[in-house]
């Protein structure tokens, strides 16, 4: 350059170096005419060393951009072979800290793009680069000066991107990709990008750009991101670059766009998602129609679907014309139904016309042509494009606990369109998305809450889907009505389950299972290089013993058909590994996601119980200690899984669920208090209530924590009595005619003997007057204490419930029930003056005149009443021998001895234990354990007494009470005759003995 225009260049002056970039321009325009290549790198080379590079001349620097400007407008074609000189000085001052210096490189930037246009993408990521930095600049007219940039390469990427083959032969370097295995099935394969000569690569390489669009997206400068998204969302929209397939590695800083404060760059990201997920849903529709027109192909393609051998070598001797000609008559017709003939050559064409002409409102005829198209080989755009799902899934997930509700709603979103797309590649991720789905599930906000619980019904329909595993004859407690159901073809692979929920109904008229299969089928064979990545994904969740046979099975999947890819289908989802997920959240704080964690447990033993929840798992012991769980819908879930795991089991499976209860109950009294009876309900609901009662007996029968035993029994005795899911037992255990019912009445009799009262209750269901008698009998011998009359207590009142309405109506017969008289009237006898004592006093005063002749002793009453009422008596007699003689069939039966034996030892036990409580020493003597039975043989020692002890005069008092109902002729006919209460009367205060004569004649009256 001559001296004025360097001087010129170097003005402070706008107005001089533009006279001066002027002059700069004509001066190169003749040396491009004169062919003087060598001056014009002079000249390029003075202008970036000279000036541009001046970092501490500003004025040189604008000088240099402006005149490297001039310099790429008077190159003009030529411009291409000095963009390697130019492009870098002018780069270098985006970074300038004078913005007049950085406003100056984008115009020059922008000149100099306008000439070279498509040769510019050659060094598209440093300007992208640069364009990103200046996208969050502090100066506005900087900003304003980047925007425009922006727009001219928007226009030259969206123009020439696909297609533009650079003049220069010498690429730049590339700049540093991810390193991916040549063989990796989950690297990108582009329909654009064939391996090819280096010289007909295009200009723009997405494999190039991806690395630093991934490094600059995670930035939190709003104006970078809205850059950013403007970006993405062009590129999307280039047919053919499809970036989709580089989806992984944009999507999780796309999410994170979505927490921005700035509204505008929330609406903008969440447009350039939605635009990704429909494309990967076109793409997946596209992908099923090609693999369903192939396996149609295919099947045409046997002798079986085109007939006999015969006819089948008359069609090959057709002409390929002809064939063509007739092929395309059937299966081409316009909308009016009327077929259109076409030739050879018209056939891609007007197949490509049918693709664009897509109405969404004539989906049957849109199908058909995109069918037909794919028929003829026409390529569709992103037929041949790889996403990889699993890793997009993965990242979602990662997104899915973020604090932000837009980012949980998009990724539920996404996640949920993938159950069409492709359910499989969810199967291995079901684990860590049951951990993030369920406590979404009980999120405050409602639209959140609502998305999660629909993915979480997806998630569930798909898990079903699976082959079923259920052995036969091993259904739970619900499954009766599925029985009767049709079974569902186990056939769902790859697009096995959307097929299942988007087979138009005329298609599925038409479609046999065996259709469906083949049409499943091929769409694994062409989505071979994804099973591999699905077997190489499998590897890294799996042992690798799995993995071998995962493997080895998978390389005879063509030949054994679509059951064995469902059988790889099921490999996918590790079950024990979803079990542990699901048990972590029985200690989430929130109801909701402890219910549906149990109702995935329920749901997955039903579809695959042998995989799931052993009696010795680790997970068995939760669910009993779920149990003691605060809500009783959590309860509830627990019991039915909990019976549906003891549904049809073996009697030990059983005997050791029922043990672990009870431990369980022993171990935490609060929760037998609270929810014992809820418990023992929804057992006997779910499973078979005599089992149950049976199993509980003999194993309470053999307790050794005696206390423990009797407040079971009251409880099992309790729900026995008015429990409306134990009806059926209770006719169950009238019915003693039998001997099935026999052995019942015997089994809980035996275990029953723990609790007095519930004994006593027993023989009252069992309509065993006699043997109830007995018992009180025994009841006179021992110590009445409070737990005892509280529980007499609560009898009587049950005795008022509807459930004992039947024995109520028995008083009106005395002839046939004489005991059921003397029963209540000892308890009657035992009772204190209460309001049970007053209960059942009214309810047997309101009957007494008809009972109180068949309690007087028969000796008695045939005395005074011979003469008079003779035949009434005998007919009387005879009723009441034919009901006896019943009973002591029954009684034979059942060695009724033995049970009253039985009963006599087990409470003596209760009583010394007792004792050993109460007083804290050790063993009682024999004489103790003899007075303590009966109290009215006392020893010589005893008379020194001065006078007996109430619990003494207690127990004499109840047993002559007794004694009289029986009787006895130990008692005298005033029936106090040598009671100690009438001799502490007598020799007692005549207040206290007043008071207490009264109360006993009270009672004897």
């Amino acid at each position: 350059m001559n001296k004025e225009i360097q001087r010129g260049l170097n003005d402070r002056l706008y107005e001089k170096r533009k006279a001066a970039a002027l002059e700069l321009e004509k001066c190169i325009r003749q040396c491009v005419e004169d062919g003087d290549d060598a001056k014009i790198r002079t000249i390029v080379d003075q202008l970036c060393h000279d000036f541009a590079y001046a970092v501490h001349q500003p004025n040189a620097r604008n000088g240099g951009l402006i005149g490297l400007a001039a310099s790429a407008i008077a190159l003009g074609p030529h411009v291409a072979e000095y963009l390697e000189d130019i492009i870098p000085p002018v780069l270098a001052c985006f970074g300038d800290q004078d913005a007049r210096v950085r406003y100056y490189a984008c115009e020059s930037m922008y000149n100099i793009a306008k000439v070279a246009k498509g040769e510019i993408l050659l060094y598209f990521n440093e300007i992208f680069d640069a364009l990103c930095r200046l996208a969050a600049d502090s100066e506005l007219t900087v900003k304003n000066g980047a925007d425009l940039l922006d727009r001219l390469i928007k226009d030259i990427v969206a123009e020439k991107a696909a297609t533009y083959v650079s003049v220069i032969h010498t690429a730049p370097e590339p700049t540093p990709d991810i390193p991916v295995e040549e063989n990796d099935p989950s690297k990108p394969v582009l329909a654009h990008e064939p391996v090819q000569d280096p010289s007909n690569e295009p200009a723009f390489s997405l494999a190039r750009f991806i690395p630093l669009l991934t490094d600059r997206i995670y930035v939190i400068n709003p104006f970078t991101r809205m850059f950013l998204v403007s970006w993405i969302t062009l590129l999307d929209s280039i047919p053919d670059l499809e970036l989709v397939s580089y989806l992984p590695e944009i999507i999780g800083g796309l999410l994170n766009f979505l927490s921005d404060t700035n509204v505008d760059v929330r609406v903008a990201t969440q447009g350039a998602l939605d635009g990704f997920l429909a494309e990967i849903k076109r793409i997946s529709e596209l992908k099923r129609a090609v693999s369903e027109v192939k396996a149609q192909n295919a099947a045409r393609a046997t002798p079986e679907a085109m007939g006999t051998k015969a006819e089948v070598e008359n069609k090959a001797s057709v002409s390929a014309e002809g064939t063509e000609t007739e092929s395309l008559s059937e299966e081409f017709v316009n909308e009016a139904g009327v077929p259109v003939n076409r030739g050879r050559g018209e056939a891609p064409d007007n197949a490509r016309q049918a693709i664009d002409d897509i109405d969404e409102d004539d989906a049957a005829t849109s199908n058909f042509n995109m069918a037909a198209a794919i028929s003829e080989g026409v390529y569709l755009p992103g037929q041949d494009v790889k996403v990889d799902f699993a890793k997009v899934i993965d990242i979602l997930l990662s997104h899915l606990d973020s604090t932000e509700q837009e980012i949980q709603l998009t990724v539920l979103k996404w996640i949920e369109s993938f159950f069409e797309i492709s359910p499989d590649d969810l199967l291995p991720f079901v684990p860590r998305f049951l951990s993030l789905l369920l406590p979404t599930m009980a999120h405050d906000n409602g639209q959140l809450r609502k998305a999660a619980e629909k993915v979480n019904t997806d998630l569930m329909q798909l898990i079903m889907s699976l082959p079923d595993s259920v052995e036969d004859g091993k259904r739970g407690p619900d499954d009766e009505t599925t029985e009767s159901q049709p079974a569902t073809p186990s056939l769902l692979t790859r697009q096995g389950f959307v097929a299942a929920m988007s087979i138009s109904p005329t298609t599925s008229r038409s479609l046999s299972p065996s259709a469906i299969g083949r049409r499943s089928l091929s769409s694994d064979r062409v989505r071979g290089r994804d099973d591999e990545s699905i077997m190489s994904k499998l590897a890294s969740t799996t042992p690798p013993v799995a993995v071998a046979s995962s493997a080895n099975d998978e390389s005879g999947l063509e030949e054994a058909g679509p059951s064995s890819s469902a059988s790889k289908m099921e490999l996918l989802l590790d079950y024990p590994a979803t079990v542990n997920a699901l048990t972590l959240h029985f200690l989430n704080e929130r109801e909701e996601t402890r219910v549906a964690a149990l109702d995935w447990l329920i749901m997955l033993h039903k579809n695959a119980s042998r995989k799931i929840l052993a009696i010795n798992d680790g997970t068995f012991p939760a669910l009993l200690k779920t149990l003691s769980d605060s809500s009783d819908s959590v309860v509830t879930k627990d019991l039915q899984l909990l019976a549906q795991i003891s549904y049809n089991s073996d009697d030990d499976y059983f005997a050791s669920f029922m043990l672990n209860l009870l431990s369980l109950f022993s171990t935490d009294r609060k929760l037998l208090e609270t929810r014992g009876n809820l418990i023992i309900r929804q057992l006997c609901v779910s499973l078979n209530p005599e089992r149950i009662y049976r199993t509980l007996a003999e194993i309470l029968e053999k307790e050794d924590d005696v206390e423990f035993a009797s407040i079971m029994i009251q409880n099992l005795n309790n729900n026995l009595i008015t429990a409306p899911e134990l009806q059926g037992l209770r006719k169950r255990l009238r019915n003693l005619d039998t001997k099935d019912g026999t052995n019942f009445f015997v089994s809980l009799f035996r275990s029953w003997c723990h609790n007095a009262v519930a004994t006593f209750s027993l023989c009252l269901l069992a309509q065993a007057y006699e043997q109830a008698f007995h018992l009180l009998q025994i009841f006179a011998d021992l110590e009445i204490t409070i737990t005892l009359l509280i529980q007499v207590d609560k009898l009587i009142q049950l005795l008022e419930s509807p459930v004992f309405s039947y024995l109520r109506l028995q008083l009106l017969e005395p002839e046939k029930y004489p005991f059921l008289y003397r029963c209540l009237y000892g308890l009657l006898m035992l009772l204190p003056q209460s309001s049970a004592f007053a209960t059942l006093r009214n309810r047997l005063n309101s009957v007494s005149a008809i009972g109180y002749l068949h309690i007087v002793p028969p000796t008695a009453m045939l005395s005074s009443t011979a003469a008079s009422s003779g035949t009434s008596t005998s007919t009387s007699t005879s009723s009441a021998k034919q009901v006896y003689n019943r009973f002591k069939g029954r009684i034979d039966e059942a060695r009724w001895n033995d049970l009253l034996d039985k009963f006599r030892t087990v409470q003596m036990r209760h009583e010394r234990l007792r004792r050993q409580a109460q007083t804290g020493s050790g063993a009682p003597s024999s004489s103790d354990v003899a007075n303590s039975i009966h109290p009215g043989a006392q020893s010589a020692n005893a008379k020194q007494v001065a006078a007996p002890t109430p619990t003494t005069q207690q127990a004499h008092h109840h047993r002559s009470a007794l004694s009289f109902m029986s009787g006895s002729k130990s008692v005298g006919s005033s029936g106090i005759g040598s009671s100690p209460l009438a001799n502490n009367a007598n020799g007692g205060s005549s207040g206290v003995g007043s008071r207490e004569s009264r109360i006993f004649r009270n009672r004897a009256r």
